[in-house]
């Protein structure tokens, strides 16, 4: 199938580009920027999520979308909320119409597990109650709302993806655990971390999660069906398991000191199952040694 990836610069992005391209599919990245360079990108196309001429020539003669293009940065969404409704509600809108003006049918919705919020009952499953915590996770819930609706209306076929913590090779934010920690342990810095280092997150490879993706565009519904997913690894992995496996990885101390607590969730963990019964698919490369091992290499090489 001809896929087109909008996002296909990021992190997230560029690893469905490679999956997509590895189950012999033909990617077709969306970029802001045309001199992007996308490995394993049959065609590069330019278009802005907000712009409809652009996203219709974008979805031109394509078989599916994967759409992973928007906003994700909780804690700015919470500053300054506006542009999370306009650009992960509102493009997902803008990007709807233009598939409807192209005739495209199928569409896999890049999300998030923090729609969830703090739930008391884990492992998080596709039953359990949203309840978003933030502009973030409530735009990108608005995004479901509205791709979900029109693939009722008979003209689409749609899965959503709600990710867990993707982590593992060139990550591009250093201030998330996995990065900060290995820094740490590169430079000799003190890690500081917030509590006692209980706190249990589910870690995915972004192998893992670029398959899932490759996954649900081969088994995307038909028009007028939609379904969801949780991706994860459905392992609990606490912040002081991120440090003992950073030394395992480095052979080198991680030198720390413990702040007072943050008011966070004391477990977030996503049950995989739905997934792996119906998609084929499976989280085999996310064990903590092997993220950690992934990325301390790709930080060892800048």
């Amino acid at each position: 199938m001809k896929v087109l990836v909008t996002g296909a610069s990021g992190y997230v992005g560029r690893a469905v580009v490679g999956a997509l391209r590895t189950a012999g599919h033909e990617p077709v990245a969306m970029v802001r920027a045309a001199r992007a360079e996308i490995d394993g990108a049959a065609e590069v196309r330019e278009a802005e999520l907000l712009d409809a001429e652009g996203l219709r020539r974008a979805v031109s003669g394509v078989d599916a979308v994967c759409h992973l293009a928007g906003l994700g940065l909780a804690r700015e969404s919470v500053a300054d909320p506006l542009p999370y409704f306009r650009v992960n509600t509102g493009g997902t809108v803008a990007l709807l119409e233009a598939m409807a003006e192209e005739g495209v049918l199928r569409i896999v919705l890049a999300s998030t597990g923090s729609i969830y919020g703090s739930p008391e009952v884990q492992p998080m499953g596709e039953w359990t109650p949203d309840a978003p915590p933030h502009p973030y996770a409530a735009s990108k819930l608005a995004a479901e709302f509205a791709v979900a609706a029109q693939a009722r209306t008979g003209v689409l076929g749609a899965v959503v993806v709600r990710l867990l913590n993707v982590a593992g090779g060139a990550d591009p934010e250093p201030t998330r655990l996995i990065p900060r920690v290995l820094a740490a342990a590169r430079d000799g810095e003190v890690l500081r971390i917030n509590g006692d280092g209980g706190a249990v997150r589910d870690y995915l490879h972004i192998a893992d999660a670029a398959a899932a993706f490759a996954a649900c565009v081969e088994r995307c519904p038909e028009p007028g069906v939609d379904t969801r997913y949780i991706i994860g690894s459905g392992c609990g992995t606490s912040i002081l398991d991120v440090i003992a496996a950073a030394e395992r990885v480095t052979g080198r101390t991680v030198r720390r000191i413990h702040g007072p607590a943050a008011p966070e969730p004391g477990v977030l963990i996503g049950d995989p199952n739905k997934a792996i019964a119906e998609l084929g698919w499976r989280p085999s490369h996310s064990g903590i040694d092997e993220i950690v091992a992934d990325t301390w290499r790709a930080l060892s090489a800048r």
